[in-house]
């Protein structure tokens, strides 16, 4: 795995560059994955697995097309779990994806950050929501997202960082993630895993 050598010279970064080693797939159905992302929001991932099974149970287990997720109704989606909000956004999605043309095709020929502007115009997609679906439904090796709390949080005790003043704190992340370009994806992976496995001393 190329990324471990260059990750693991940020001495600070190696102790969380451990097995298991990731690999970055692409998911077909991009749309449809950009509207489970917002499904789970704020959601732990097994209530936010039940739902989109629930979502899925609505279209007899098959993914759905844009344009069946804009005929289903608003109250049959309330009905699987969905806040009226996230409903709203999830028609966002479909209606945008229609009315642009948006495909995979489309999608995998653009640059991470015409995607971000593009996906962004959605009410109800952020740039966390973009930033995730870059990393694990199109498989973007150099996505970081720096507004993730569960990277601040690794970052602040792996490189024990001062968190008073959170405009010099961003800034300085920034700058220590610029270091592990053209990998940053991978480096989120990892933190994300020791944040979740790291030994209680």
């Amino acid at each position: 795995m190329k990324y471990v050598t260059h990750l693991q010279k940020d001495k600070k970064l190696a102790p969380a560059i451990t097995e298991p080693y990731h690999e970055l797939k692409l998911h077909k159905n991009i749309p449809l994955h950009l509207m489970a992302s917002i499904m789970s929001q704020q959601l732990n991932t097994k209530v936010a697995d039940i739902i989109y099974r629930r979502f899925l149970e609505l279209y007899d287990k098959k993914e759905p097309t844009c344009q069946q997720v804009l005929d289903t109704p608003f109250a049959t989606l309330r009905a699987i779990g969905l806040s009226n909000a996230k409903v709203r956004y999830v028609q966002n999605v479909a209606q945008f994806c229609i009315e642009h043309k948006i495909t995979d095709k489309k999608l995998l020929a653009m640059t991470d950050e015409d995607i971000q502007e593009l996906l962004k115009q959605i009410k109800g997609v952020g740039q966390w929501t973009v930033e995730m679906l870059l990393m694990f439904t199109l498989g973007r090796e150099d996505i970081f997202s720096p507004g993730d709390l569960g990277l601040q949080n690794a970052i602040v005790k792996l490189y024990r960082l001062k968190t008073d003043d959170k405009k010099k704190l961003r800034e300085k992340i920034l700058k220590i993630s610029a270091k592990w370009s053209p990998y940053r994806t991978y480096a989120c992976l990892h933190l994300w895993q020791w944040k979740d496995n790291k030994p209680v001393v």
